[in-house]
């Protein structure tokens, strides 16, 4: 059996959009759609033509060890970077798919320096008067997408971090919101918390099986 041998994520998109003129490009990537509690947060990353990648890659393939590391060259090396978040109250009103696109267009809108153009990890979303592309896998293929991951991860697992310490006992700290059995447990004993995305079917049954318990 012949193995494809895995690539980084490198500037290969970004270079060819510079050969059309398009000089200020910046990666867009969201981290937590899929969690039951807590917000959905984006960021926006424009790098310079970088020499080397700084470890720079998809955020689900680094330690967080080796994201917090990585996150500070980015910062260092950055043209700019923007961060978008949509809480989950919002989320419950609009959806998770519609509440990821507005993260990401927070975290443009957020950007001091406008880019020229757009590369959006996964499916196109449109951005107001900036051209954009959808990349799917984009944070496997893409360092300024990759960059962003890495950004929008740190950043949202922080503030899951935050929230443990004021809502203590689903362990967020450490699930960082997402269904682990432990949150599935302390779920079903304690309900739901103002930080749980009330429209989630996983969060609904569980509060529905502590409700049930309470009045058995």
């Amino acid at each position: 059996m012949i193995r494809q041998k895995k690539t980084r994520p490198n500037f290969r998109f970004e270079r060819e959009l510079k050969s059309r003129g398009h000089l200020l490009v910046a990666g867009v990537d969201e981290a937590g759609r899929g969690a039951w509690a807590g917000p959905v947060v984006a960021a926006a990353v424009m790098l310079p033509f970088l020499s080397r990648s700084y470890g720079i890659n998809d955020s689900k393939l680094l330690t967080p060890l080796q994201r917090e590391k990585v996150l500070l060259k980015i910062y260092r090396v950055a043209i700019d970077i923007g961060i978008g978040i949509v809480e989950n109250h919002e989320l419950d009103e609009m959806g998770v798919g519609q509440a990821s696109y507005l993260a990401m267009r927070r975290a443009v809108a957020n950007l001091s320096v406008k880019p020229n153009f757009i590369l959006v990890d996964g499916f196109l979303v449109g951005f107001s008067g900036v051209p954009s592309m959808g990349v799917i896998d984009g944070d496997q293929k893409s360092l300024s997408i990759a960059a962003a991951s890495i950004v929008a991860k740190v950043a949202r697992d922080r503030m899951m971090d935050e929230i443990d310490l004021v809502n203590p006992g689903y362990g967020l700290s450490a699930n960082k919101g997402y269904g682990t059995a432990f949150h599935q447990i302390k779920l079903r004993e304690l309900g739901a918390s103002d930080w749980h995305r009330q429209s989630f079917r996983p969060v609904k049954a569980n509060v529905s099986a502590t409700a049930n318990l309470q009045l058995s």
